[in-house]
């Protein structure tokens, strides 16, 4: 038996709050899930700063991959198996790429990724096709086996079945995630009839369709992720704390430029200041290490730096209004030159954060990011795009709900012991909504 279709000589489970269990067969994936770099995803949290919110969301993005990678797990060896359009010899394929979608996630992912222009598709690329572990694992299948999964996670694998399974309007990452947080959260909000969507999936040629007879399953879905993007992911208050978490690391970042002597040099950073990040640089941060350092510069000369990390480690957050720049621009620049007055630095203490979501589009031609929509298998045979049969789809269909808030520290602008006047001024412009 080549190692391919090796199996373990008795089924490994783990024990799941989502789906009851994660079953394991296939010696590639346990060996998979052993490999250090798989590991390290048990220190990197799935929802980011969301546990300052929601205290129960403390899942890793290792429990959500062996999530996605068991609901790919059924869908190919329950529902899929014997059909014509599915290809039994993608199998193992599709299951590696579900259980390693994630792998080059960073800690406190967006926020690390935009303060050092980091991409984590790209080291989830370098993880897979460099000297890794799982690298390893892969080649043993086959020489090529590791590029073909790059090209899966990468959507550029010439299956776009394959890829729609991971990524797609109604993919297994997507239906992990809503219902793991939402369980985490506390929240009823991404709770959908799963079981009915597996059961009316259905391969076509480079494509998943949903027999028509599911429909009200998928409209539950997408209202699911709606509601989710809006009471969950785009919270006010998580959003503080990653606006504060954003801008410690760009004054840790300007301040090692500048040449800042700091108490305890920021060694696991060195490499991220230069722009000279190996792999091994990459893989050695993990929230545990980024924690120790946010307590280390609590005690630093900085003032910015010591009071951000203060906040973000004590939970002191940034209070907020809505205001949109590009609307009420005048009003954004006159605080900007009040929070100078008063000796803030309005590049740390006034910050516009924006947020935008999508719950569902369909292909438009001229547009440059095709969404591929999901498809209805009609009685006839005939496929037919969810919103053209669905009047809730229809409704929000292409809409884009975007927000603008900008972030302040009411307790600063409170204390009056310094500049009262100015800050005075500053809460008048900040309570014109009637906060």
């Amino acid at each position: 038996m080549t190692y391919s279709n090796a199996k373990l000589q008795e089924e490994k489970v783990f024990k799941d709050p989502v789906h009851r269990y994660v079953h394991v067969r296939d010696q590639v994936i346990w060996d998979l899930v052993g490999t250090r770099e798989f590991q390290r995803l048990r220190r990197i949290r799935q929802l980011g700063t969301t546990f300052l919110v929601f205290h129960g969301a403390e899942h890793s993005r290792f429990s959500h991959s062996l999530g996605v990678y068991e609901i790919v797990r059924r869908i190919v060896d329950d529902i899929f198996v014997g059909r014509p359009d599915w290809d039994e010899g993608e199998r193992l394929l599709v299951l590696c790429a579900a259980l390693l979608h994630d792998l080059g996630h960073g800690p406190f992912s967006h926020a690390f990724e935009n303060v050092f222009e980091l991409d984590h598709e790209y080291y989830t690329r370098e993880i897979l096709l460099g000297d890794t572990e799982v690298n390893a694992v892969l080649k043993k299948v086959a020489a090529d086996f590791p590029e073909k999964v790059s090209q899966v996670i990468e959507k550029t694998y010439p299956n776009k079945q394959v890829i729609s399974l991971i990524s797609s309007q109604i993919d297994a990452d997507r239906m992990d995630y809503l219902q793991r947080d939402a369980y985490f959260t506390g929240v009823s909000y991404g709770h959908f009839d799963m079981e009915r969507i597996l059961r009316v999936m259905r391969p076509r040629k480079n494509q998943v369709v949903i027999k028509a007879t599911g429909m009200h399953a998928v409209e539950d879905y997408i209202m699911s992720r709606y509601q989710m993007y809006l009471q969950i992911y785009f919270h006010p208050v998580s959003r503080s704390a990653e606006v504060i978490l954003n801008k410690i690391l760009k004054r840790v970042k300007q301040l090692s430029l500048e040449g800042y002597i700091f108490k305890h040099e920021p060694t696991h950073f060195l490499a991220f200041f230069r722009n000279a990040i190996t792999l091994e640089d990459y893989l050695a941060l993990d929230e545990s290490i980024l924690f120790t350092y946010f307590q280390l510069w609590m005690q630093e000369e900085d003032t910015i730096l010591s009071d951000l990390s203060r906040r973000f480690v004590n939970r002191k957050l940034f209070q907020y209004i809505d205001l949109d720049p590009g609307v009420e621009l005048d009003k954004y620049q006159k605080l900007q030159e009040l929070f100078k007055e008063a000796d803030l630095n309005p590049d740390y203490y006034l910050v516009h954060d924006t947020t935008a979501d999508l719950p569902y589009d369909f292909y438009r031609p001229g547009e440059e990011e095709v969404r591929v929509p999901i498809f209805l298998e009609m009685k006839n045979g005939e496929l037919r795009e969810l919103s053209r049969e669905s009047i809730i789809v229809d409704s929000i269909s292409g809409r884009m709900k975007r927000d603008h808030k900008i972030y302040f520290p009411l307790d600063f602008l409170e204390d009056d012991s310094t500049h009262s006047t100015i800050k005075q001024r500053i809460l008048t412009l900040l309570r014109r909504d009637g906060k």
